[in-house]
């Protein structure tokens, strides 16, 4: 295996391992946020002990992502030297926004929510769940406002020595790739967040402990993810699809599978791509609904693969192909569970069904596993492309840390990360099984 592959696995893997850890204190500072904020209103203080269990778990979550999220940091470096180097000007500026603007401002905040609710009112501490939350959330921010750009770049000049140099702040920060990406993954975010708490809530239910708190978790993650699943679909990620459409179309052609260009293009719903005989195995499609959910016309003309060079075309159809259906079922599964579970929620049924609530409970994973296949479909999506038509993957490595060196460190990663994946779950689980009614002791 040559040593541009490795670089792109060590950083696919240290990448996707630490995003299971960002994407649920996102989402869970957001609800964290509606508890206090049911506390305040309500004066009850379940809510508050309800929303301190969480921000436990909220913080043995934080600690791990950032753990393992400074590593790929120094990997810009160590992996990625040309692309630093080049682009170091603009993505420096929004990496280093989000430590001193966002990171610092979540961590400092998240030790005044868990140690200083005995010393400040319930407002101010309502205040400092606030900052948590908007902390978290610009954070995602600047690391959107990252991607994006390598997605879409806008704002920059190309310096005498072929360096990328920032020219405009307002072009990086309004980007059209930038909002419906950010909004995408936010809501995501509390996609996991609400599966998470839900599946906890129905934990406690169905073993018949911390009852009180099981039906509030299972009452406040079926609402936020009813709400969430539906918003992943439409609007944002209908619009981050047009992104995708109209800025890297021979994207959309792999994710889809089209490989001739089709006016009245079909929706492939199952199938699998044949790129040596470019074509599609066993399809089963939709007519004409790409052309209408792309271009809102039924007989709109959508490119295939063959309108492309070959050498602009993303390097891994089979995987972009899968992981975009992947994301696509799940992410319709989890609008089914959430709906049902709503539903009997709204009709007064869900904390005795023992059926819907298994299936909360076992649902905690698969969130996650979307999520991940979302991103898979956006990176891999973008090759060959570093820089979407500025930077290609295979110049933007760094040529002189050779494929052993590369081979080690990542299999040391591995080892490392394993080891902390599992005293996560020690913890997380321990916290689990107190409970939050040992807070109010």
């Amino acid at each position: 295996m040559d040593a541009l592959t490795l670089h792109r696995l060590h950083f696919a893997f240290t990448i996707t391992f630490h995003y299971l850890f960002p994407q649920l204190t996102m989402g869970l500072a957001l609800l964290i946020l509606v508890l206090k904020t049911m506390a305040l209103r309500t004066g009850n203080e379940h809510y508050a002990h309800a929303a301190r269990f969480w921000a436990k778990i909220f913080a043995v979550n934080f600690a791990m992502g950032v753990v393992t999220g400074i590593p790929m940091e120094f990997q810009f470096g160590t992996n990625w030297s040309r692309f630093s180097k080049s682009a170091g000007g603009v993505v420096g500026q929004t990496l280093a926004m989000e430590g001193v603007f966002s990171f610092f401002l979540e961590s400092s905040f998240l030790g005044v929510f868990l140690f200083g609710e005995k010393r400040l009112g319930p407002k101010a501490h309502w205040f400092a769940a606030f900052l948590v939350f908007a902390g978290s959330w610009l954070s995602g921010f600047f690391i959107i406002a990252t991607d994006a750009w390598m997605q879409h770049p806008t704002g920059y000049r190309l310096g005498a020595n072929g360096e990328i140099i920032l020219s405009s702040f307002a072009a990086l920060f309004t980007n059209p790739w930038l909002f419906w990406q950010y909004l995408h993954n936010m809501i995501g975010s509390v996609v996991t967040a609400a599966f998470v708490m839900a599946a906890v809530g129905a934990f406690y239910l169905l073993s018949q402990t911390h009852r009180e708190y099981g039906v509030t978790f299972v009452r406040v993650g079926v609402i936020a993810g009813a709400i969430c699943t539906f918003l992943m679909a439409f609007p944002t990620g209908d619009g981050q699809g047009k992104n995708v459409a109209f800025h890297q179309p021979a994207t959309l052609a792999a994710m889809e599978g089209l490989f001739e260009t089709e006016s009245g293009a079909g929706l492939v719903l199952l199938g699998q791509p044949d790129v040596e005989k470019r074509r599609l195995d066993n399809p089963l499609i939709v007519p004409k609904a790409l052309s209408f959910l792309t271009y809102q016309r039924w007989n709109a003309q959508v490119r295939g693969l063959n309108s492309f060079p070959p050498d602009q075309v993303p390097d891994n159809i089979p995987l972009l192909y899968y992981s975009y259906h992947i994301m696509v079922g799940l992410g319709t599964i989890l609008i089914g569970v959430m709906s049902s579970a709503a539903f009997a929620l709204w009709r007064g049924r869900l904390y005795g069904s023992r059926g819907l609530l298994w299936m909360l409970m076992l649902m905690a994973p698969f969130p996650y596993i979307a999520t991940t296949a979302g991103w898979m479909t956006a990176e891999i999506g973008r090759q060959p492309w570093l820089i979407y038509g500025l930077m290609r993957t295979a110049t933007g490595f760094s040529p002189h840390v050779s494929a052993g060196n590369t081979l080690f460190t990542l299999i040391g990663f591995m080892g490392i990360y394993t080891l902390l994946a599992i005293l996560f779950l020690f913890l997380v689980q321990r916290e689990i099984e107190e409970g939050p009614e040992h807070l109010e002791a």
